[in-house]
């Protein structure tokens, strides 16, 4: 028997396995990918916050192991459902991939089966679209299964915040779900929080990332304004966070980027309208944040203009970092795709600097040394650690910094633009 089964080997699923593994749990990663599964099981990491020294010693000494075989799930005391949930082209959910899965383990379920769902989705999820598909099996939730929705709460990158020590939240369909999957839960990370249904840990999810775009939407809009009124708002927001209440800092910056922020709101706006409710300030946020690569293009053409008399189109403009977030390599959602798009579509040549994304295949593109002087203009869109911002400054070219990373020496020179 296998302890626990982890349906999905990506950015949720590795990191999950590796907090089970640790406590002592058996553990099977499951994925479609078969080349992911074979680097599992050699050892070899693919995701940055377990490194392959990590999952090596795991699938060695622990008997992690990986498999493209769903009928290996018959064997597992508990399923997680750990697989994404884009949206459409229409801004509509998507549960595609999560809801061929369940049909899948629905297939070889067996009596005494614990499921839970791990995917970001909107509140009903579990009850309207993953139960029924487990009870066409035959059995029924609280006697021949159980069935309860934890949200993941991944930030990838950080070392403070883990999997194992970011309090998990869990609601089943009913008590006795509930009691299992935390108990679960308890056996490999540090706290669990119950919740009365998995309606209210769906929204919780939601609830965490809407905080963050209504609030990013916030400060991205007000440093427009600054702009204009030729305040610094890099400052503003410097002096504001020195309140010891009241107030949480957020930080501007060229778009919204990752597997979560940029999506889930709009899990939250689509099944409010069931309800004839519109969640007006979700879709407004949506707005500005969907705007800020444009404003940041018109930004780096006005940089151009008065500080190097040209156009886009025949500028030279390197683009200073591009994954979604700082030290990583993680390009989901990242803003500077949209903004290497428009800048390519105005007649730039771009290029891009980024130590952990060694190659943009869709813009053919590949990361080019760090040489300023080779650049008309300069935008630094993603303040990875290990780049001396302040060197920047005084390199010749233009520089438009969208993350305040070249700080007051920035703030004091005419090439510098900030958002």
């Amino acid at each position: 028997m296998t302890d626990v089964a982890i349906v999905g080997a990506g950015y949720v699923g590795v990191p999950l396995a590796q907090v089970f593994a640790d406590a002592g749990r058996s553990v099977l990663l499951v994925d479609r990918d078969a080349e992911r599964v074979a680097q599992l099981n050699r050892g070899e990491s693919y995701i940055e916050d377990v490194p392959s020294d990590v999952l090596r010693r795991l699938v060695e000494e622990r008997g992690l192991r990986a498999t493209t075989d769903y009928d290996d799930l018959r064997d597992a005391d508990a399923i997680l459902i750990a697989l994404p949930t884009p949206l459409s082209k229409q801004r509509e959910p998507d549960l595609s991939i999560v809801n061929s899965a369940t049909e899948e383990i629905a297939k070889r379920l067996r009596q005494g089966h614990l499921v839970v769902l791990e995917s970001t989705t909107y509140p009903g999820t579990t009850r309207e679209e993953i139960l029924p598909r487990l009870e066409a099996s035959g059995l029924r939730v609280g006697e021949g299964f159980n069935l309860a929705f934890s949200p993941e709460r991944v930030d990838p990158g950080r070392t403070d915040w883990t999997t194992q020590n970011v309090p998990k939240v869990v609601g089943g369909i009913t008590d006795a779900c509930t009691d299992r999957a935390a108990a679960l839960y308890e056996s490999a990370v540090d706290t669990v929080h119950r919740v009365s249904s998995p309606e209210s840990a769906e929204l919780t999810k939601l609830l965490e990332n809407i905080f963050r775009s209504v609030n990013i939407a916030l400060v991205n809009e007000l440093a427009q304004l600054c702009e204009r009124m030729k305040i610094d708002f890099w400052e503003v927001v410097d002096a504001a966070a020195t309140k010891p209440f009241g107030f949480m800092s957020f930080k501007p910056g060229p778009g919204l980027g990752g597997h979560c922020i940029p999506i889930d709101p709009f899990y939250l706006t689509w099944k409010a309208r069931e309800y004839d409710f519109y969640t007006e300030f979700i879709e407004l946020a949506g707005k500005v944040n969907e705007n800020m690569p444009y404003h940041c293009r018109s930004l780096i053409s006005q940089a151009l203009n008065h500080g190097k008399g040209l156009s886009l189109s025949s500028a030279r403009i390197l683009v200073l970092g591009v994954a979604y977030k700082p030290n990583i390599g993680d390009m989901r959602e990242s803003p500077a795709l949209k903004l290497i798009e428009l800048l390519l579509a105005a007649g730039a040549d771009v290029s891009y600097h980024d130590p952990h994304v060694p190659a943009l295949p869709e813009h053919e593109l590949v990361s080019v040394p760090l040489d300023p002087a080779a650049f008309d203009a300069i935008a630094i869109v993603t303040d990875h650690a290990g780049i001396d911002y302040e060197a920047l400054v005084d390199a010749g070219p233009v520089v438009v910094d969208f993350r305040n990373a070249t700080g007051a020496r920035g703030r004091a020179s005419e090439r510098v633009w900030k958002l």
